[in-house]
């Protein structure tokens, strides 16, 4: 599950794209109404070995990664950075590979849920919230020892990696205006 267009979709837009397709509808909120974006920079367009450089971490990390697990740790990291485009995506990117309507909707509640997600699920998910609030407590042994009993040690470097690229790509999406809903893949 390493294609191009998949690794796009974490909301950045195709390595392809010449203009600024789901942008153009953006800028500040009324205070009474919806926020209206304005324009900002198509990054794979403005930055297109950067935009490389991060599709090919993308492809590295989730190599050899069980692709229903990878759905699960971007969806939750995309919860925590409330990246509506992401997480929009991803949850769609799961129902497509047959992922069930109730595990989607308990992953923001994974730890009080957890005879829906294997052991193995709830490691990956407990260190996708270490790492992705890494300021606020850092990544705690018990967690990262926890994923440890679940994935050797390459699986474990692929799933940092994992992380570290959804966290990325949410912050990219925000940062760029990504619209929930356009996928602009």
């Amino acid at each position: 599950m390493t294609n191009t267009a998949q690794i796009n979709a974490a909301g950045t837009g195709n390595a392809g794209d010449t203009g600024n397709a789901g942008n153009s509808a953006n800028a500040a909120a009324p205070a009474d109404g919806p926020a209206v974006r304005r324009p900002r920079v198509n990054f794979a367009q403005a930055a297109p070995k950067a935009f490389k450089a991060l599709i090919g971490f993308d492809a590295a990390a989730r190599d050899g990664l069980d692709p229903a697990l990878v759905e699960l740790v971007q969806i939750r990291s995309s919860q925590l950075n409330k990246c509506a485009y992401c997480l929009h995506m991803h949850t769609s990117d799961a129902r497509k590979a047959g992922e069930s309507e109730e595990r989607l909707h308990m992953v923001a509640v994974w730890e009080e849920a957890a005879h829906f997600f294997t052991a193995k699920e709830r490691a990956a998910l407990a260190l996708t919230e270490a790492v992705t609030l890494v300021a606020q407590g850092g990544v705690p042994n018990e967690v990262y020892d926890r994923a440890a009993t679940h994935f050797d040690d390459a699986e474990l470097a692929r799933l940092l990696a994992l992380i570290f690229t959804i966290n990325t790509w949410n912050r990219l999406a925000l940062s760029t205006g990504k619209v929930p809903g356009t996928d602009e893949r």
